[in-house]
C-alpha cells in the first residue's frame, strides 16, 4: 500500500472537508499557484474535522525563519478564525504535500500562496454549505471563529458543515475570482510559535529528540577526502561497556552503543584503531583568485545587451569569496528506525521528499518504504550536513533493526565534512560615460557548484564511502532567472550595454553545495562594491549614483528609505574616530525582495578590527504577513553576513581541511554584532509574497566593505575583511 493511499484513508476516517471550489485571488486567471498545481487536492492542505479541529499542512519546513507562524496567519485570515485554532503539520513525506526544498526564500511565495488559495476556497465552499443548511443566501451570513450565523441567531459550525461530505476533491482555477478577505492576523507581529521551546531549553530541535529504546551512534570519518582505510582492529571497541555494534562498509566506519557518551568514547577508540593512508591530493594555491581560476570552467552568457563602449573612463576590479562553512551551532543529527522493512527517519533536511528518494536509492528499497519527518535542526542555512546525518542514521538503523538509532556529528566532522559554501571569483569592468553614467558593463563570475543537494544517493556523504560507492551526479548550474553561482550576477541597474558570463566549474576542489543566498552573496558584494568605486570615480554620491541607474519605483523607494532613515544626506564623518559609511542595494534574485542597507563602521588600522557601529535597512518583500518575523529575517541576515564578511574562511592544506573547530574558524560573537540595527519595512498589501530570508546577505557585505573604504581608504576586494587582511593592506 502506498503512503499516499495511507494518507487518504487517514483523512477519510475523520470526515474531513475536501471539495471543489472556485479560485480566489492571488494567481493568474486560469492558473493554480505552483505548489497547489503540483498537489491540487484541497485535503492535502486544509483538513477540518467534525470535532471542529482544523489542521494545516505544508511541505515547507520551519528552519528558524518563522514560517510556521506566518503560514498560520495566512490561513487564519482566509478561514476567519484565530491562529490559535489551527494546528500545523510541516514537511513529512507521509502527511504533507511535496513542495521540494525549503530554500531560496520561497516558503511564503510557494506555500503561503498555495495555502491562501486553498483556504480561500475552503471558506467559500463552507459558506455555500452553510447557506444550504440555513436556507438563506450566503451573503446574509456572518462568519466568525469557525461558525456561520444567520440574522435570526441560528448557527452552523465548520464541523457540522463538513460531517458526511465527500472527501478528496481538486481545487480548480477560475478566471473571475472573488476578492481576498480582510486582514486580521496578517500584518500583525504575532509571537512566533517556534520560539518558546528554543529560549526555554525545551525540545525544539532534532538534537533534542528522544524515543523509547533509542540507541546512539557515531561515525568515524576518514581523516581527509582522499584517505584510504588500510585496516581497523575493532576487537577492543567491542569489549567496551554498552557497545552494541561496530559497522564497517568500505570507508564507512561507525559504532552503536546504548548511551551517547559510550558511543563517543567507542568512536574515539575506533578512530585510534583505524589505519589510514592520506595522500596529498588537494591543490594548494596562494589565494582564492588563483585557485578558482585554475579550475576548468564552462562559460555561459546569461546577459548580452548592446556592445562595448570605447569613449569614457574604464575601471576594472576582481573580487573573491573563500570557501565558507554553514557553521551550524548544533552539529547535524538524525534518528532512524527500521521496523518490518519500513524506515522512519527524523531529519532536519530542508527537503524531506528529495532526501527520501536519495535514501531509497542508497538502501535499495522503494520510496514508499521510507518516511522522512522534518524536525528543526540547530542552525540550517542551506545544504549543511543534515542529509548526510540522515543517511548515516538510515545505514545504521539497517545494521540494527528495531531500535531507533540516533546519530549526531562531532564538531570536527561538521566543520570538516559539511558541503561548503563555494569559493568564487568575480571579474568586472565598466566604462563611465561622459555623462557620468555607466556606459557599458562586463562581468564574469567563476564558481564551483552551489547546489549538490540529495535527490540521488551519490550526493550523500556516506554513500560515497561505502565498499560499493555511489558516484555523485555531475552538478549542473540552475538556470536564470534564479540561477545558482550566477544568482544576482546580472546587475539590477539600467545599463545600456552589458555582458554577463557564468563560468561554471562542475568539479570543485572541495565538496560544495547550497549555502544561504548561493552566489548572490558574492555577486552582490562585487557589484555593489564596484558601484561604489564607479560612483567615486564619477565624483557622485553613492546613493545618488545608484538612483541614477534605477528605474524600478519599488527599488527607488527602498534606496531612499534606507538613506533617509540612516540620515545619509546629513551625515558628517566623526573626526579622528576611524569611522565611515557605506551603502548597498539589491533585489534578491532580481525578482524577489528589495533590500537597501546603510552601514557605519569603525576601523582600527593598528589591530585590523572592523566594528559595525550602525546598520539601517529598508525592505520591500511584498505583502507583509508578520512584520516582526520579517525584521527577524533581515536582522539575522545582516548579522550572518557580517560574520561571513569579517571573519569566515575555510583553510586547507594538500591533504585535509584545517579549520575543524571554532578556534580555527571563528564566527561573529554577540559582542561583535552592530551596536545599533534598524530595519524599516514597506508593506505592499495585495502584492505577492516575495520572501525575505536571503535578501540582506549580499547588500550587507558590500555596505560593510564600502564603509571600510570610506573610513580609512582601504578598498578590500577579497573576503573576509578580517584583521590580518586589514592590517596588511
Amino acid at each position: 500500500m502506498s503512503i499516499d493511499t495511507d494518507r487518504r484513508r487517514f483523512l477519510a476516517a475523520g470526515g474531513a472537508l475536501t471539495l471543489s471550489f472556485a479560485m480566489p485571488a492571488w494567481s493568474a486567471p486560469g492558473e493554480l499557484p505552483k505548489s497547489l498545481d503540483k498537489t491540487p487536492w484541497l485535503d492535502a492542505w486544509i483538513r477540518i474535522d467534525a470535532n471542529e479541529a482544523i489542521t494545516v499542512f505544508t511541505g515547507k519546513a520551519e528552519l528558524g525563519q518563522g514560517i510556521k507562524t506566518a503560514l498560520l496567519q495566512v490561513v487564519a485570515d482566509e478561514l476567519r478564525v484565530a491562529p490559535t485554532r489551527l494546528q500545523l503539520v510541516t514537511a513529512d513525506t507521509a502527511r504533507t504535500p511535496d513542495e521540494g526544498m525549503t530554500a531560496g526564500s520561497n516558503s511564503m511565495k510557494d506555500s503561503g500562496t498555495a495555502l491562501r488559495h486553498a483556504a480561500g476556497q475552503v471558506r467559500l465552499r463552507l459558506s455555500e454549505l452553510a447557506a444550504a443548511r440555513l436556507a438563506l443566501p450566503a451573503s446574509s451570513l456572518a462568519l466568525k471563529d469557525g461558525a456561520f450565523s444567520a440574522p435570526d441567531g441560528r448557527r452552523a459550525s465548520f464541523g457540522q458543515l463538513v460531517t458526511g461530505q465527500e472527501l478528496h476533491v481538486r481545487a480548480t482555477p477560475d478566471a473571475a475570482p472573488p476578492a481576498p478577505g480582510p486582514r486580521t492576523a496578517i500584518g500583525q507581529s504575532l509571537p512566533r510559535v517556534d520560539i518558546p521551546a528554543k529560549v526555554t531549553g525545551g525540545r525544539a530541535y532534532v538534537q533534542d529528540l528522544r524515543l523509547p529504546g533509542m540507541v546512539h551512534a557515531r561515525v568515524v570519518r576518514p581523516p581527509s577526502q582522499a584517505a584510504r582505510l588500510l585496516g581497523v582492529d575493532a576487537a577492543a571497541v567491542m569489549r567496551l561497556p554498552g557497545v552494541l555494534k561496530v559497522v564497517r562498509d568500505g570507508r564507512f566506519l561507525a559504532v552503536i552503543a546504548d548511551g551517547e557518551y559510550r558511543a563517543v568514547k567507542a568512536a574515539a577508540l575506533l578512530a585510534r584503531a583505524a589505519r589510514w593512508e592520506t595522500p596529498a591530493a588537494l591543490p594548494v594555491h596562494p589565494n582564492v583568485n588563483t585557485l578558482i581560476r585554475a579550475q576548468p570552467s564552462t562559460p555561459t552568457t546569461i546577459l548580452a545587451r548592446g556592445s562595448a563602449v570605447k569613449e569614457g573612463r574604464r575601471l576594472e576590479a576582481v573580487y573573491t569569496r573563500p570557501f565558507q562553512l554553514h557553521a551550524s551551532i548544533g552539529p547535524s543529527c538524525a534518528v532512524a528506525q527500521l521496523v518490518d522493512g519500513r524506515y522512519t527517519v527524523w531529519t532536519h533536511s530542508q527537503g524531506v521528499f528529495p532526501l527520501r528518494g536519495a535514501l531509497a536509492e542508497l538502501l535499495a528499497v522503494q520510496e514508499d518504504a521510507i518516511r522522512c519527518i522534518h524536525v528543526e535542526g540547530s542552525g540550517c542555512y542551506g545544504h549543511n550536513a543534515a542529509d548526510d546525518a540522515a543517511a548515516d542514521a538510515a545505514l545504521l538503523a539497517r545494521a540494527l533493526p528495531g531500535r531507533p538509532v540516533r546519530v549526531q556529528w562531532m564538531r570536527e566532522d561538521e566543520h570538516g565534512w559539511e558541503p561548503f559554501g563555494a569559493a568564487m571569483v568575480a571579474q568586472v569592468a565598466a566604462t563611465l560615460g561622459l555623462d557620468g553614467r555607466i556606459a557599458d558593463w562586463q562581468y564574469d563570475v567563476f564558481t564551483p557548484p552551489h547546489n549538490t543537494r540529495p535527490g540521488k544517493a551519490g550526493n550523500l556523504l556516506a554513500a560515497t564511502h561505502l565498499a560499493k560507492p555511489f558516484t555523485p551526479p555531475v552538478p549542473k548550474p540552475s538556470p536564470q532567472p534564479e540561477g545558482s553561482g550566477d544568482r544576482n550576477a546580472i546587475p539590477y541597474y539600467v545599463i545600456p550595454n552589458a555582458r554577463v558570463t557564468h563560468q561554471f566549474q562542475p568539479k570543485a576542489v572541495l565538496r560544495t553545495s547550497a549555502m544561504r543566498g548561493l552566489g548572490a552573496y558574492c555577486n552582490v558584494f562585487a557589484i555593489e562594491s564596484f558601484m561604489d568605486e564607479l560612483a567615486r570615480a564619477a565624483r557622485a554620491d553613492p546613493v545618488a549614483f545608484r538612483l541614477r541607474h534605477l528605474d524600478d519605483p519599488r527599488a527607488v523607494d527602498v534606496v531612499k528609505l534606507a538613506a533617509t532613515k540612516f540620515g545619509w544626506d546629513g551625515y558628517r564623518k566623526p573626526a579622528q574616530t576611524g569611522r565611515g559609511r557605506g551603502f548597498a542595494f539589491a533585489r534578491y534574485k532580481n525578482l524577489a525582495s528589495y533590500c537597501a542597507l546603510a552601514v557605519e563602521v569603525e576601523v582600527a588600522r593598528e589591530t585590523g578590527l572592523v566594528r559595525i557601529t550602525r546598520a539601517v535597512g529598508a525592505v520591500d518583500c511584498g505583502e507583509i504577513v508578520n512584520p516582526d518575523g520579517v525584521r527577524n529575517q533581515i536582522e539575522g541576515g545582516i548579522i550572518q553576513s557580517a560574520s561571513w564578511t569579517l571573519l569566515e574562511q575555510v583553510r586547507f592544506d594538500a591533504t585535509r581541511v584545517l579549520t575543524v573547530d571554532w578556534a580555527a574558524y571563528p564566527i561573529l560573537r554577540f559582542g561583535q554584532v552592530p551596536d545599533k540595527l534598524e530595519v524599516h519595512l514597506i508593506d505592499r498589501p495585495g502584492q505577492p509574497f516575495l520572501g525575505t530570508g536571503e535578501a540582506a546577505q549580499g547588500p550587507a557585505a558590500a555596505a560593510i566593505a564600502n564603509a571600510v573604504f570610506d573610513a580609512c581608504g582601504l578598498r578590500l576586494r577579497d573576503l573576509p575583511l578580517d584583521r590580518a587582511r586589514v592590517r596588511k593592506a
